[in-house]
């Protein structure tokens, strides 16, 4: 079996549908179904059934699904160690980065990068802070760019920390929030964790929740609209000289502060392309890199 074989396996393990399996990879479904025959024919063995509902994985089948994952992390470390034994810094660097940093970072710091190291190729992945930090930890990717205090026992490094705040047009007290339209917006666990937690311990009552919206940045617009107030990240909003801003403090007066980290395997330092981009994040003035 080839690279394509295990991919192909992945996937469709993932979907359970020929048709969306033959579309992710961007191949015909004959196609597809030539490629799991000849798997079938390799291992002798019947790996999947056809159903009304998808495709069902026999046990033969499952466990080589269940391999798939574990072999194509090996190919990718073949790779890497080929492509570090040159002298050039070059091959594919993988990340996983949350979704504030993919938008308001990651694309001036790979062309910051790039400028050093042309010959480096980039496999991207976004999501939540939990995502990238699943990532990370099971070595799919080299680095991964977190927001929030997971608990990480390799290697790290503090890209940088910021308040959290009520942001609002109107200039309004903390002992009003109750009665006051929130703009709720869907983020990751840890920090509705922080903030539902900073609520429930200076109030007794839910909040009233005047709109609902996708993402911080989207909550971000309709504060400066005058639409509610929101419960924030300082990054999102220290550009906007017109909001009235509230820094949340823990009950001894603390600022509540978030903290946004690299995270890494040291053993993953051999490679010239991460260490090198280690070493080149730790230089940089990470928050103000725009």
């Amino acid at each position: 079996m080839d690279e394509q074989d295990w991919i192909i396996l992945k996937v469709l393990y993932e979907k359970k549908n020929i048709t969306k399996t033959a579309e992710s990879l961007y191949i015909s479904q004959p196609s597809l179904t030539k490629k799991i025959q000849q798997i079938e024919k390799e291992y002798q063995t019947e790996i999947v059934k056809r159903g009304t509902k998808g495709v069902h994985f026999t046990p033969q089948g499952e466990y080589l699904a269940q391999c798939a994952d574990e072999m194509l992390n090996r190919l990718q470390q073949i790779k890497d160690t080929v492509s570090n034994m040159g002298e050039e810094v070059s091959g594919t660097l993988r990340l996983g980065v949350s979704n504030y940093i993919t938008r308001h970072k990651l694309p001036h710091l790979l062309k910051l990068f790039r400028e050093q190291f042309p010959k480096v190729n980039y496999k991207v992945t976004t999501g939540w802070s939990r995502d990238v930090f699943n990532l990370a930890y099971n070595g799919d990717v080299h680095i991964g760019m977190v927001r929030g205090d997971y608990q990480w026992s390799d290697s790290k490094f503090l890209l940088f920390e910021e308040n959290l705040c009520v942001a609002s047009l109107e200039k309004i007290e903390i002992r009003d929030l109750p009665s006051l339209p929130r703009i709720e917006y869907e983020t990751d666990a840890l920090l509705k964790t922080m903030i539902d937690n900073w609520w429930s311990g200076q109030f007794s009552k839910a909040p009233f929740i005047g709109m609902e919206v996708d993402k911080a940045d989207t909550c971000m617009e309709m504060v400066v609209n005058g639409l509610g107030y929101g419960i924030l990240p300082s990054v999102l909003v220290q550009d906007h000289q017109n909001l009235h801003l509230i820094i949340l403090k823990d009950k001894k007066g603390n600022p509540i502060v978030r903290r946004t980290w690299m995270f890494y395997h040291e053993k993953s330092l051999e490679t010239k392309i991460v260490k090198e981009f280690v070493e080149f994040i730790k230089k940089l003035d990470f928050k103000s890199t725009i």
